[in-house]
């Protein structure tokens, strides 16, 4: 079986849930697919780093989330998430590579 990089899946639940959130009209919904994404995103860091570097990828995760709110006011709602998401993927990836060796 392919194995989805810890990067695609912690940047495609920020996008994916807001995606699902807008398209559905429900931000619940949205929510229930970027948690499960993160879920899924933070064993695999914690399998390839370790629970420091897990723990703090999901901090990022988390505050990514958070953040891309302030930053739709400034760049617009989609330009925002995917600007949060390629850092989060950009982070899990520098974190992870490490481990790919």
């Amino acid at each position: 079986m392919t194995k989805v990089p810890a990067a695609a899946v912690a940047a495609g639940g920020l996008v994916g849930g807001y995606g699902i959130a807008r398209w559905t009209g429900k931000r619940p919904l949205g929510g229930v697919a970027l948690a499960a994404a993160g879920s899924v995103a933070a064993y695999e860091w914690n399998r390839q780093a370790g629970s420091r570097a897990a723990t703090a990828l999901t901090a990022a995760y988390v505050a990514a989330f958070a953040g891309s709110h302030p930053l739709a006011k400034k760049l617009g709602a989609w330009p925002a998430v995917f600007t949060v998401a390629g850092g989060v993927a950009a982070a899990s990836w520098a974190v992870t590579r490490r481990g790919t060796r």
